[in-house]
């Protein structure tokens, strides 16, 4: 199985934020796991899924605890 990568560019489309809001969440410790390589910032898509689907909520009155950018 071939695991496919984002770069901070790719996810900053998907979802339609800067890559300087990545850059600030990364440092917050918010979003997916990411890779650092070569200078390169890299995130898998099994990894922005699984932070995507630990997001989603099911009311407004919900506190959330869990670290998603908001």
């Amino acid at each position: 199985m071939e695991v496919v990568h984002l770069n901070q560019r790719q996810l900053a489309a998907r979802w339609s934020v800067s890559e300087a809001t990545l850059e600030r969440w990364r440092s917050e410790g918010i979003g997916p796991k990411f890779l650092k390589l070569c200078g390169r910032v890299l995130s898998r898509l099994v990894d922005i899924e699984a932070y995507e689907e630990s997001c989603l909520s099911i009311s407004t009155s919900q506190r959330v605890v869990r670290h998603c950018a908001s």
